[in-house]
């Protein structure tokens, strides 16, 4: 957890910001699963389990917009780390890195960094507005 809270830079995604993006993502995942289903069979995979992990996540996270809280907003972040990383690398792993689809997981990858790096990760210390 460590990581994620001490990433300097400006801090601008509140977690009740973070949760609207993170299900926004999920549906993207969702939509590229579908969109690759009969071209690229083993990129529907991965953007399936992409959606999975991501809407999983924000189902069970401690944050607005979180529908069991299960874990903390912390750990989500670094559990974001790691599907960052699956996005990133998901391509080479399952076999279509030179594969024009391939484009999609690294730009959603880099996108995804971009969110890690500029949450608010103490947010939930404060409190929070509803999203709805």
């Amino acid at each position: 957890m460590a990581m994620i809270t001490r990433m300097s830079g400006s801090k601008t995604i509140s977690p009740a910001r973070h949760a609207v993006l993170d299900y926004g993502v999920a549906a993207s995942f969702f939509a590229m699963g579908f969109r690759f289903r009969r071209s690229n069979p083993a990129a529907s995979t991965l953007a399936f389990i992409n959606a999975g992990l991501v809407l999983g996540m924000s189902l069970v996270t401690d944050y607005p917009g979180g529908i069991w809280r299960a874990i903390s907003f912390k750990t989500h972040g670094m559990m974001d780390v790691g599907q960052a990383a699956l996005a990133g690398a998901g391509p080479l792993l399952f076999g279509f890195s030179g594969a024009p689809e391939a484009r999609a997981f690294y730009a959603q990858a880099a996108s995804e960094v971009a969110v890690i790096a500029t949450t608010d990760w103490n947010g939930m210390d404060r409190p929070q507005p509803s999203i709805s």
